[in-house]
């Protein structure tokens, strides 16, 4: 540790990524989009004007909040964007848990969430999974200061219906609750729905996913009027342009073709179905998911030595070094060919 680090720094412990490498390797640890964007994306990125580069961005990116606007069928004051869905979530965390009552939080979920509370000094309480693995709504009866979670749930991929998060909506009305929803595209439901009944209701979401974005980081909020000024409040005392000029135009495009959008998502879909029925066939235990990923573990075989087996066959998955999660692997759903070579190679391992 440097002298001249402050001393929160010193107490902080990092979020970690799912590892980059440099090596040719079949990667599904980091859930990316195993398809390319809309053919209208490399078209916007072909004719941009490098001239306009010498010029600052909206800072509202008022074009892009309207075309979200109109793609979720809200107002367009009622959405918020920024570079990648981690920063926003971070402004989140700044503009409304910082409470003198303590952030409620699942204690398996998006592990950026309690690094966010350590940066911004908000206390939180983690609430346990049940024994099936899914984020239990009815604990967060009690009073907090916010509640946020993901829908369907990371890494474990359960998601729950709308209604039931209306449900809790009605009996938390005095906190902001927010739903990360950057997997509701590959078989969740989402809340956004439910904005115009719960004030308190803030939904986040990102083109990383399903929108196959992630290497341009654009991310958004839709809520109602009220919380979106307390994050461009918190974004105006930080960075008031967190969205360039090229991704606000890439991401319009990225919104135009309704019909690949559908297609794409619908073949990751049916490829973790056929994955998740070949690994039940090998006598893994595999999680049910509303994801773009499966949460398997097998009785027989440490997660690490799985982990372990497919690096050594070309393989990249993620393996959590967490007691509870120890025995799991994250899997990203691949290409029907990456997700052939993901089966073959478990087979060998497990013979």
């Amino acid at each position: 540790m440097s002298k001249f680090w402050s001393p929160a720094v010193r107490e902080l412990t990092p979020y970690v990524p799912g590892e980059q490498p440099r090596e040719r390797l079949i990667k599904l640890n980091t859930n990316e989009n195993p398809y390319p964007p809309a053919p209208g994306v490399e078209q916007t990125l072909r004719d941009f004007p490098a001239d306009h580069l010498r010029l600052y961005p909206d800072p509202s990116a008022t074009a892009l909040r309207e075309a979200l606007a109109g793609e979720y069928g809200v107002a367009t004051e009622q959405v918020f964007v920024g570079n990648g869905s981690d920063e926003v979530l971070a402004l989140a965390f700044q503009a409304f848990f910082r409470q003198t009552q303590p952030l409620l939080m699942p204690a398996i979920s998006y592990s950026f969430y309690p690094v966010y509370c350590k940066l911004y000094d908000v206390a939180y309480r983690s609430v346990a999974l049940d024994d099936q693995w899914r984020v239990p709504l009815t604990a967060f009866d009690t009073d907090n200061g916010g509640i946020v979670f993901a829908n369907p749930n990371a890494p474990t991929g359960h998601g729950h219906p709308r209604e039931a998060i209306a449900a809790l909506l009605e009996r938390n009305t005095e906190s902001v609750v927010l739903v990360d929803e950057a997997y509701v595209d590959f078989g969740g439901e989402s809340t956004i729905p439910l904005v115009s009944r719960f004030p308190n209701l803030l939904v986040t979401g990102t083109f990383s996913k399903s929108r196959s974005l992630a290497g341009l980081r654009l991310g958004f909020a839709i809520g109602s009027r009220e919380l979106i000024e307390g994050l461009e409040r918190v974004k105006d005392s930080f960075n008031s342009f967190p969205v360039d000029s090229i991704t606000i135009e890439v991401g319009i495009a990225a919104l135009q073709d309704q019909a690949y959008f559908d297609a794409c998502r619908e073949r990751v879909i049916t490829t973790r179905e056929w994955t998740r029925h070949q690994l039940e066939t090998l006598g893994f235990e595999v999680l049910p998911s509303q994801t773009n990923f499966l949460f398997v573990r097998h009785d027989a075989y440490q997660g690490r030595m799985l982990f372990d087996g497919l690096r050594e066959r070309g393989i990249l998955v993620r393996h959590f070094n967490k007691e509870a999660l120890s025995d799991f692997l994250r899997i990203s759903i691949g290409t029907d060919d990456e997700m052939t070579s993901l089966v073959e190679a478990l087979e060998a391992i497990c013979r």
